[in-house]
């Protein structure tokens, strides 16, 4: 008898994409199924993330929020939504993109050197802002 190994991601795959064709859940779209982690720690011997930032500039008419992305790009899905005022670390940064750590008003653990470079996995958020949305704070 022979069996048929199976690659279990691909089936929790496919079982949602199935659900989602019968209304089960929504649709998955690209923007959902990747994401680039943000890396503090990459300036060996200097704070992980080694400037804090706020967030300024939104149009209080428009959105009136910045949204935190799971890669450095608007294709990415958005994770999260920062007001003008709130505070982030500045942790990475890929073109226009910053990697932040929030909220930057609690100890996320960023504040002094890492022994390398590793995807963030502390007790705060991260994710990806676009820079014309935040200005040094401090750092």
């Amino acid at each position: 008898m022979k069996t048929l190994a199976l690659n279990m991601p691909t089936l929790a795959l496919n079982a949602l994409l199935a659900a989602a064709a019968i209304g089960i859940v929504p649709a998955l779209g690209l923007a959902q199924q990747r994401a680039i982690p943000v890396v503090p720690g990459q300036n060996a011997g200097y704070d992980a993330c080694g400037i804090i930032g706020e967030v300024a500039g939104l149009d209080p008419n428009g959105d009136g929020f910045l949204a935190v992305r799971a890669g450095p790009d608007g294709s990415y899905a958005m994770l999260d939504q920062l007001h003008n005022g709130d505070a982030v670390y500045i942790c990475d940064q890929s073109g226009s993109w910053l990697g932040v750590v929030y909220p930057g008003y609690q100890d996320c653990g960023v504040s002094s050197p890492w022994p390398q470079a590793a995807a963030y996995q502390g007790p705060c958020y991260s994710g990806w802002v676009h820079q014309n949305y935040v200005r040094e704070a401090a750092g």
